[in-house]
Protein backbone atom coordinates (compact mmCIF):
# COMPACT_ATOMS: atom_id res chain seq x y z
CA UNK A 1 0.00 0.00 0.00
CA UNK A 2 1.30 3.55 -0.25
CA UNK A 3 4.11 4.59 2.10
CA UNK A 4 3.07 7.13 5.19
CA UNK A 5 4.11 9.74 3.36
CA UNK A 6 1.14 9.40 0.49
CA UNK A 7 -2.34 8.58 0.50
CA UNK A 8 -1.74 5.58 2.73
CA UNK A 9 -4.41 2.91 3.08
CA UNK A 10 -3.06 0.85 5.93
CA UNK A 11 -0.06 2.71 6.97
CA UNK A 12 -1.91 4.39 9.39
CA UNK A 13 -6.06 4.43 10.44
CA UNK A 14 -7.84 7.27 8.71
CA UNK A 15 -9.30 10.11 10.29
CA UNK A 16 -12.88 10.83 9.46
CA UNK A 17 -13.88 14.06 10.99
CA UNK A 18 -16.94 15.75 12.63
CA UNK A 19 -18.90 12.79 12.25
CA UNK A 20 -22.20 11.50 14.31
CA UNK A 21 -23.79 8.33 13.87
CA UNK A 22 -27.19 8.46 12.18
CA UNK A 23 -29.32 5.02 12.65
CA UNK A 24 -31.65 4.40 10.62
CA UNK A 25 -32.76 7.76 9.21
CA UNK A 26 -35.13 8.39 5.78
CA UNK A 27 -34.54 11.80 5.92
CA UNK A 28 -32.07 14.24 5.80
CA UNK A 29 -30.95 15.19 9.28
CA UNK A 30 -30.25 19.02 9.73
CA UNK A 31 -26.56 19.77 9.84
CA UNK A 32 -25.64 16.46 8.49
CA UNK A 33 -21.91 16.81 6.94
CA UNK A 34 -20.89 18.57 4.15
CA UNK A 35 -19.61 16.79 1.03
CA UNK A 36 -16.43 14.93 1.93
CA UNK A 37 -13.48 15.09 -0.51
CA UNK A 38 -10.14 13.37 -0.45
CA UNK A 39 -7.22 15.53 -0.20
CA UNK A 40 -5.24 14.87 -3.26
CA UNK A 41 -1.92 14.48 -1.26
CA UNK A 42 -2.70 12.37 1.52
CA UNK A 43 -6.37 11.19 1.01
CA UNK A 44 -7.75 12.27 4.06
CA UNK A 45 -11.11 13.99 4.70
CA UNK A 46 -11.78 17.25 4.38
CA UNK A 47 -15.33 18.99 4.68
CA UNK A 48 -16.36 21.07 1.47
CA UNK A 49 -18.57 23.91 0.85
CA UNK A 50 -22.14 23.05 0.00
CA UNK A 51 -23.55 22.98 -3.40
CA UNK A 52 -25.73 26.39 -4.81
CA UNK A 53 -28.94 24.59 -6.26
CA UNK A 54 -27.82 25.71 -9.75
CA UNK A 55 -24.65 24.10 -9.75
CA UNK A 56 -26.29 20.73 -8.57
CA UNK A 57 -28.76 20.97 -11.30
CA UNK A 58 -26.30 21.18 -13.57
CA UNK A 59 -23.89 18.58 -12.52
CA UNK A 60 -26.70 15.99 -12.40
CA UNK A 61 -26.45 15.81 -15.98
CA UNK A 62 -24.86 13.11 -17.71
CA UNK A 63 -21.77 13.14 -19.20
CA UNK A 64 -20.57 11.58 -22.60
CA UNK A 65 -18.28 13.03 -24.17
CA UNK A 66 -15.38 11.79 -26.60
CA UNK A 67 -11.37 12.08 -25.56
CA UNK A 68 -8.26 11.18 -27.34
CA UNK A 69 -9.16 9.37 -30.94
CA UNK A 70 -12.65 8.93 -29.95
CA UNK A 71 -12.28 5.21 -27.86
CA UNK A 72 -12.76 7.32 -24.15
CA UNK A 73 -15.96 8.26 -22.61
CA UNK A 74 -16.64 9.45 -19.24
CA UNK A 75 -20.16 7.74 -18.46
CA UNK A 76 -20.96 9.76 -15.25
CA UNK A 77 -19.57 12.35 -13.14
CA UNK A 78 -20.44 11.79 -9.34
CA UNK A 79 -21.60 15.14 -7.61
CA UNK A 80 -21.15 13.81 -3.55
CA UNK A 81 -23.33 14.34 -0.67
CA UNK A 82 -26.43 14.59 -0.49
CA UNK A 83 -27.37 13.31 -3.90
CA UNK A 84 -25.13 10.58 -5.37
CA UNK A 85 -21.75 8.64 -3.93
CA UNK A 86 -18.17 10.19 -3.96
CA UNK A 87 -14.98 9.96 -4.80
CA UNK A 88 -15.14 6.01 -5.67
CA UNK A 89 -11.72 3.92 -4.96
CA UNK A 90 -13.62 0.14 -6.09
CA UNK A 91 -13.80 -1.44 -9.08
CA UNK A 92 -16.90 -2.06 -11.15
CA UNK A 93 -18.94 -5.47 -10.86
CA UNK A 94 -20.77 -6.31 -13.96
CA UNK A 95 -24.17 -8.60 -13.61
CA UNK A 96 -23.82 -10.05 -17.28
CA UNK A 97 -26.73 -8.11 -18.61
CA UNK A 98 -25.32 -5.10 -19.15
CA UNK A 99 -25.25 -3.31 -15.56
CA UNK A 100 -22.29 -2.52 -12.97
CA UNK A 101 -22.77 -2.11 -9.58
CA UNK A 102 -20.38 0.07 -7.09
CA UNK A 103 -19.62 2.24 -4.12
CA UNK A 104 -18.46 5.16 -2.95
CA UNK A 105 -16.55 5.43 0.56
CA UNK A 106 -18.10 8.73 0.45
CA UNK A 107 -21.26 11.06 -0.89
CA UNK A 108 -24.74 9.38 -0.73
CA UNK A 109 -27.99 10.71 1.82
CA UNK A 110 -25.89 11.09 4.96
CA UNK A 111 -22.34 11.56 3.41
CA UNK A 112 -20.95 8.05 4.56
CA UNK A 113 -20.79 6.00 1.47
CA UNK A 114 -23.25 4.44 -1.42
CA UNK A 115 -23.56 1.28 -3.20
CA UNK A 116 -24.32 2.71 -6.81
CA UNK A 117 -26.34 1.08 -9.86
CA UNK A 118 -24.79 2.37 -13.63
CA UNK A 119 -26.90 1.04 -16.45
CA UNK A 120 -27.69 2.19 -19.99
CA UNK A 121 -30.29 4.34 -20.53
CA UNK A 122 -31.68 3.16 -23.84
CA UNK A 123 -30.31 6.48 -25.64
CA UNK A 124 -26.75 5.82 -25.58
CA UNK A 125 -26.05 7.36 -22.06
CA UNK A 126 -25.88 6.00 -18.61
CA UNK A 127 -27.67 6.49 -15.70
CA UNK A 128 -26.37 6.33 -12.19
CA UNK A 129 -29.05 5.27 -9.66
CA UNK A 130 -28.00 5.00 -5.50
CA UNK A 131 -29.20 1.42 -4.27
CA UNK A 132 -28.21 2.40 -0.78
CA UNK A 133 -26.71 5.02 1.16
CA UNK A 134 -25.18 4.34 4.79
CA UNK A 135 -25.83 6.05 7.57
CA UNK A 136 -23.32 4.57 9.53
CA UNK A 137 -24.00 3.30 12.92
CA UNK A 138 -25.11 0.19 13.56
CA UNK A 139 -25.18 -0.33 9.66
CA UNK A 140 -21.62 0.38 9.13
CA UNK A 141 -20.20 3.35 6.69
CA UNK A 142 -17.26 4.28 4.20
CA UNK A 143 -16.68 1.27 1.82
CA UNK A 144 -12.87 1.55 1.36
CA UNK A 145 -11.82 -0.24 -1.39
CA UNK A 146 -14.33 -2.23 -1.26
CA UNK A 147 -16.74 -3.23 -4.12
CA UNK A 148 -19.79 -5.42 -4.36
CA UNK A 149 -20.20 -8.97 -5.50
CA UNK A 150 -23.28 -10.82 -7.26
CA UNK A 151 -24.30 -14.16 -6.17
CA UNK A 152 -26.57 -16.15 -8.55
CA UNK A 153 -29.93 -14.32 -6.94
CA UNK A 154 -29.13 -11.13 -7.81
CA UNK A 155 -27.56 -10.45 -3.82
CA UNK A 156 -24.99 -7.87 -3.24
CA UNK A 157 -21.98 -8.61 -0.49
CA UNK A 158 -19.58 -5.96 0.55
CA UNK A 159 -17.83 -4.36 3.69
CA UNK A 160 -18.03 -1.13 5.32
CA UNK A 161 -14.65 0.26 6.46
CA UNK A 162 -16.11 1.73 10.12
CA UNK A 163 -19.40 1.58 11.76
CA UNK A 164 -20.97 -1.70 13.41
CA UNK A 165 -22.52 -2.23 16.69
CA UNK A 166 -19.18 -2.84 18.58
CA UNK A 167 -17.54 -0.07 20.87
CA UNK A 168 -14.47 0.55 18.83
CA UNK A 169 -13.22 4.15 18.46
CA UNK A 170 -15.06 5.02 15.58
CA UNK A 171 -16.35 1.85 14.71
CA UNK A 172 -15.33 -2.04 14.00
CA UNK A 173 -16.88 -2.32 10.36
CA UNK A 174 -19.15 -4.81 8.90
CA UNK A 175 -19.64 -7.33 6.33
CA UNK A 176 -23.38 -6.30 4.52
CA UNK A 177 -25.84 -7.61 1.91
CA UNK A 178 -27.98 -6.01 0.00
CA UNK A 179 -30.77 -8.09 -1.32
CA UNK A 180 -33.38 -6.58 -4.23
CA UNK A 181 -36.84 -6.71 -3.17
CA UNK A 182 -40.37 -7.55 -5.08
CA UNK A 183 -41.67 -4.33 -6.16
CA UNK A 184 -38.23 -2.47 -6.51
CA UNK A 185 -35.68 -0.97 -3.90
CA UNK A 186 -33.43 -2.77 -1.71
CA UNK A 187 -32.65 -4.31 1.80
CA UNK A 188 -29.75 -3.79 3.33
CA UNK A 189 -28.56 -6.85 6.06
CA UNK A 190 -25.55 -6.76 7.92
CA UNK A 191 -24.68 -10.18 8.29
CA UNK A 192 -21.31 -9.56 10.43
CA UNK A 193 -20.00 -6.94 12.86
CA UNK A 194 -16.35 -7.05 13.68
CA UNK A 195 -15.62 -7.43 17.45
CA UNK A 196 -12.54 -5.53 17.18
CA UNK A 197 -8.94 -6.26 18.77
CA UNK A 198 -7.71 -9.98 17.99
CA UNK A 199 -10.98 -10.38 16.44
CA UNK A 200 -10.25 -8.48 13.55
CA UNK A 201 -11.42 -4.61 12.75
CA UNK A 202 -11.82 -2.43 9.85
CA UNK A 203 -12.26 -4.31 6.92
CA UNK A 204 -11.23 -3.15 3.37
CA UNK A 205 -10.94 -4.37 -0.48
CA UNK A 206 -13.72 -6.53 -2.04
CA UNK A 207 -15.17 -9.84 -0.63
CA UNK A 208 -14.94 -12.99 -2.89
CA UNK A 209 -17.36 -15.78 -2.72
CA UNK A 210 -16.54 -19.96 -3.05
CA UNK A 211 -19.13 -22.44 -4.84
CA UNK A 212 -21.02 -23.39 -1.37
CA UNK A 213 -21.39 -19.61 -0.33
CA UNK A 214 -18.66 -18.31 2.06
CA UNK A 215 -17.49 -15.54 2.25
CA UNK A 216 -13.83 -14.05 2.44
CA UNK A 217 -12.16 -11.10 2.88
CA UNK A 218 -9.32 -8.87 4.58
CA UNK A 219 -9.45 -6.46 7.68
CA UNK A 220 -6.52 -4.05 8.65
CA UNK A 221 -6.09 -5.04 12.25
CA UNK A 222 -6.82 -8.50 14.56
CA UNK A 223 -5.05 -11.14 15.03
CA UNK A 224 -2.52 -11.90 17.73
CA UNK A 225 -0.45 -9.48 16.52
CA UNK A 226 -2.50 -7.28 15.41
CA UNK A 227 -1.16 -6.80 12.08
CA UNK A 228 -4.66 -7.57 10.30
CA UNK A 229 -6.69 -10.84 9.29
CA UNK A 230 -7.28 -13.00 6.75
CA UNK A 231 -11.18 -14.08 7.22
CA UNK A 232 -14.06 -16.71 6.14
CA UNK A 233 -17.62 -15.96 6.84
CA UNK A 234 -19.56 -18.87 6.30
CA UNK A 235 -23.92 -19.17 6.81
CA UNK A 236 -24.81 -21.38 9.54
CA UNK A 237 -28.47 -22.10 11.36
CA UNK A 238 -29.91 -18.66 9.80
CA UNK A 239 -27.01 -16.74 10.45
CA UNK A 240 -23.36 -16.12 10.07
CA UNK A 241 -20.29 -17.62 11.58
CA UNK A 242 -16.63 -15.83 10.86
CA UNK A 243 -13.13 -17.48 12.10
CA UNK A 244 -9.66 -16.03 11.14
CA UNK A 245 -7.52 -18.00 8.90
CA UNK A 246 -4.42 -15.96 8.53
CA UNK A 247 -2.90 -13.70 10.22
CA UNK A 248 -0.47 -10.79 8.45
CA UNK A 249 -0.50 -7.46 7.58
CA UNK A 250 -3.36 -6.92 4.59
CA UNK A 251 -2.58 -4.78 1.73
CA UNK A 252 -4.77 -5.47 -1.69
CA UNK A 253 -7.36 -8.17 -1.85
CA UNK A 254 -7.85 -12.18 -2.36
CA UNK A 255 -8.56 -14.13 -5.33
CA UNK A 256 -8.94 -17.77 -5.68
CA UNK A 257 -8.09 -20.35 -8.19
CA UNK A 258 -10.41 -23.14 -9.11
CA UNK A 259 -9.50 -25.73 -7.10
CA UNK A 260 -10.35 -23.34 -4.08
CA UNK A 261 -7.06 -21.80 -3.33
CA UNK A 262 -6.69 -18.40 -1.94
CA UNK A 263 -3.64 -15.63 -2.78
CA UNK A 264 -3.10 -12.47 -1.79
CA UNK A 265 -0.27 -10.31 -0.54
CA UNK A 266 1.29 -8.42 2.42
CA UNK A 267 1.84 -4.83 2.54
CA UNK A 268 5.09 -2.51 2.11
CA UNK A 269 7.93 -4.81 1.47
CA UNK A 270 5.77 -7.96 2.15
CA UNK A 271 5.08 -11.54 0.15
CA UNK A 272 2.62 -13.04 -1.84
CA UNK A 273 0.68 -15.71 0.36
CA UNK A 274 -1.14 -19.08 -0.70
CA UNK A 275 -3.78 -20.59 1.89
CA UNK A 276 -4.68 -23.83 0.70
CA UNK A 277 -7.97 -25.72 2.55
CA UNK A 278 -6.06 -29.02 4.23
CA UNK A 279 -9.37 -30.80 3.80
CA UNK A 280 -10.36 -30.93 7.87
CA UNK A 281 -12.49 -27.48 7.27
CA UNK A 282 -9.05 -25.46 8.42
CA UNK A 283 -5.92 -24.03 5.67
CA UNK A 284 -2.43 -24.08 5.45
CA UNK A 285 -0.45 -21.29 4.94
CA UNK A 286 2.72 -20.65 2.63
CA UNK A 287 4.59 -17.53 1.60
CA UNK A 288 5.02 -18.35 -1.99
CA UNK A 289 7.02 -15.37 -3.09
CA UNK A 290 9.18 -12.69 -0.83
CA UNK A 291 9.84 -9.63 -2.31
CA UNK A 292 13.33 -9.77 -0.72
CA UNK A 293 14.00 -11.62 -3.63
CA UNK A 294 13.12 -8.97 -6.35
CA UNK A 295 14.01 -5.91 -4.75
CA UNK A 296 13.00 -3.80 -7.87
CA UNK A 297 9.35 -4.67 -7.21
CA UNK A 298 8.61 -4.48 -3.48
CA UNK A 299 5.29 -2.24 -2.32
CA UNK A 300 2.95 -4.98 -3.17
CA UNK A 301 -0.59 -3.26 -3.38
CA UNK A 302 -3.18 -5.20 -5.47
CA UNK A 303 -5.27 -8.07 -5.73
CA UNK A 304 -3.73 -10.50 -7.63
CA UNK A 305 -4.88 -12.02 -11.11
CA UNK A 306 -4.34 -15.21 -12.18
CA UNK A 307 -4.47 -16.59 -15.83
CA UNK A 308 -5.60 -19.52 -17.48
CA UNK A 309 -2.21 -21.21 -16.70
CA UNK A 310 -2.02 -20.52 -13.16
CA UNK A 311 0.78 -17.42 -13.04
CA UNK A 312 0.23 -14.47 -10.97
CA UNK A 313 0.16 -10.75 -11.99
CA UNK A 314 -0.03 -8.43 -9.72
CA UNK A 315 1.49 -4.25 -9.35
CA UNK A 316 4.04 -2.68 -6.77
CA UNK A 317 4.23 1.21 -6.21
CA UNK A 318 7.23 3.07 -5.29
CA UNK A 319 9.47 0.54 -7.05
CA UNK A 320 11.20 -0.68 -9.86
CA UNK A 321 14.31 0.65 -11.59
CA UNK A 322 12.87 4.62 -11.31
CA UNK A 323 10.62 4.06 -8.02
CA UNK A 324 7.53 4.62 -9.94
CA UNK A 325 5.88 1.11 -9.95
CA UNK A 326 5.83 -2.12 -11.49
CA UNK A 327 3.49 -4.71 -13.20
CA UNK A 328 4.68 -8.25 -12.48
CA UNK A 329 4.72 -11.99 -13.04
CA UNK A 330 4.78 -15.35 -11.07
CA UNK A 331 4.97 -18.12 -12.15
CA UNK A 332 5.28 -21.83 -10.33
CA UNK A 333 7.58 -24.76 -11.85
CA UNK A 334 8.11 -27.97 -12.37
CA UNK A 335 8.61 -28.34 -8.61
CA UNK A 336 6.63 -26.09 -7.11
CA UNK A 337 9.22 -23.19 -6.83
CA UNK A 338 7.60 -19.48 -7.70
CA UNK A 339 9.63 -17.33 -9.60
CA UNK A 340 9.52 -13.36 -10.47
CA UNK A 341 9.88 -11.32 -13.31
CA UNK A 342 9.35 -7.27 -13.87
CA UNK A 343 7.31 -7.21 -17.22
CA UNK A 344 7.27 -3.71 -17.03
CA UNK A 345 8.74 -0.48 -14.81
CA UNK A 346 7.27 2.89 -14.93
CA UNK A 347 9.07 5.90 -15.43
CA UNK A 348 7.05 8.52 -14.11
CA UNK A 349 7.71 10.42 -17.17
CA UNK A 350 4.82 12.56 -19.37
CA UNK A 351 5.03 9.50 -21.80
CA UNK A 352 4.61 7.14 -19.03
CA UNK A 353 2.37 6.29 -15.77
CA UNK A 354 3.14 5.88 -12.07
CA UNK A 355 2.38 4.40 -8.80
CA UNK A 356 -0.40 1.85 -10.33
CA UNK A 357 -2.72 1.18 -7.40
CA UNK A 358 -5.15 -0.91 -8.95
CA UNK A 359 -4.43 -4.51 -10.22
CA UNK A 360 -4.44 -5.49 -13.90
CA UNK A 361 -6.74 -7.32 -15.74
CA UNK A 362 -6.09 -9.92 -18.83
CA UNK A 363 -7.71 -10.56 -21.91
CA UNK A 364 -7.75 -13.65 -24.17
CA UNK A 365 -4.81 -12.56 -26.12
CA UNK A 366 -2.85 -12.27 -23.12
CA UNK A 367 -2.97 -8.32 -23.27
CA UNK A 368 -2.72 -6.79 -19.81
CA UNK A 369 -4.78 -3.31 -19.08
CA UNK A 370 -4.31 -1.44 -15.85
CA UNK A 371 -3.94 1.98 -14.42
CA UNK A 372 -2.07 4.54 -12.78
CA UNK A 373 -2.62 6.79 -10.20
CA UNK A 374 -0.05 9.59 -11.43
CA UNK A 375 1.84 10.24 -14.23
CA UNK A 376 0.86 10.59 -17.80
CA UNK A 377 0.71 14.21 -19.68
CA UNK A 378 -1.46 16.07 -16.87
CA UNK A 379 0.10 14.20 -13.77
CA UNK A 380 -3.67 12.68 -13.19
CA UNK A 381 -2.90 9.26 -14.21
CA UNK A 382 -3.43 7.37 -17.20
CA UNK A 383 -5.00 3.83 -18.53
CA UNK A 384 -2.34 1.28 -20.32
CA UNK A 385 -2.06 -1.78 -21.73
CA UNK A 386 0.86 -4.02 -22.19
CA UNK A 387 1.30 -5.80 -25.42
CA UNK A 388 3.48 -8.72 -25.81
CA UNK A 389 4.60 -12.19 -24.70
CA UNK A 390 7.48 -13.18 -22.94
CA UNK A 391 8.64 -9.11 -23.57
CA UNK A 392 5.75 -6.33 -23.22
CA UNK A 393 6.00 -3.03 -24.48
CA UNK A 394 3.69 -0.36 -23.09
CA UNK A 395 0.67 1.71 -24.85
CA UNK A 396 -0.89 5.02 -22.86
CA UNK A 397 -4.39 4.54 -23.87
CA UNK A 398 -5.89 7.53 -22.16
CA UNK A 399 -4.60 9.91 -20.14
CA UNK A 400 -6.62 11.63 -17.41
CA UNK A 401 -6.56 15.34 -17.48
CA UNK A 402 -8.70 15.98 -13.72
CA UNK A 403 -11.89 16.95 -16.16
CA UNK A 404 -12.33 13.49 -17.43
CA UNK A 405 -11.23 11.91 -13.99
CA UNK A 406 -8.10 12.35 -11.74
CA UNK A 407 -6.47 9.41 -10.14
CA UNK A 408 -7.64 6.14 -10.64
CA UNK A 409 -7.06 3.80 -7.77
CA UNK A 410 -8.95 0.42 -8.99
CA UNK A 411 -8.47 -2.21 -10.95
CA UNK A 412 -10.27 -2.27 -14.09
CA UNK A 413 -13.29 -4.18 -15.10
CA UNK A 414 -12.85 -6.05 -18.99
CA UNK A 415 -16.06 -6.86 -20.99
CA UNK A 416 -16.77 -9.61 -23.48
CA UNK A 417 -16.07 -7.34 -26.43
CA UNK A 418 -12.86 -5.64 -24.91
CA UNK A 419 -14.04 -2.21 -23.31
CA UNK A 420 -12.40 -1.67 -20.00
CA UNK A 421 -14.50 0.20 -17.64
CA UNK A 422 -13.05 2.03 -14.31
CA UNK A 423 -13.42 4.68 -11.43
CA UNK A 424 -11.38 7.47 -10.30
CA UNK A 425 -10.77 8.85 -7.03
CA UNK A 426 -12.02 13.09 -7.89
CA UNK A 427 -11.79 14.58 -10.87
CA UNK A 428 -14.53 15.01 -13.42
CA UNK A 429 -17.41 17.84 -13.77
CA UNK A 430 -18.40 16.71 -9.84
CA UNK A 431 -14.97 16.74 -9.05
CA UNK A 432 -15.99 13.80 -6.81
CA UNK A 433 -14.46 11.41 -9.75
CA UNK A 434 -15.95 9.87 -12.28
CA UNK A 435 -16.97 6.55 -13.97
CA UNK A 436 -15.48 5.63 -17.67
CA UNK A 437 -14.89 3.97 -20.39
CA UNK A 438 -12.16 2.82 -22.64
CA UNK A 439 -12.45 1.03 -25.84
CA UNK A 440 -9.04 -0.07 -27.14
Amino acid sequence: MHPSETNSRTKARLKFSNMRPIFHSTTLAAGAPHIRAFCKCVGVCAIRGALTLAVLCALLLISARPAQAQTETVLYNFIGYPYDGGYPNASLTPDGKGNFYGTTPNGGLYGYGTVFELYPNGHGGWNESVLYSFPYGADGGFPWFSGVILDSAGNLYGTSYDGGSNGCEIGCGDVFELSPMGGGGWTETVLYTFPGGAGGQLPLNSLIMDSAGNLYGTAYTGGIGAGGIVFELSPSGGGWTEKTIYETSISGGLTMDPAGNIFGVTSVMGAVFELSPDGKGGWNSTVIYATSKSPKSNYLMSTPVLDAAGNIYGTSGYSGVKKYGTVYKLSRGRTGKWTGKVLHAFAGSPADGSNPYGGVVLDAAGHIYGTTAYGGSSGDGVVFELVGKGNYTEKVLWNFTGANGNRPEASLTLDAKGNLYGTTLDGGSGSAGVIFEVTP
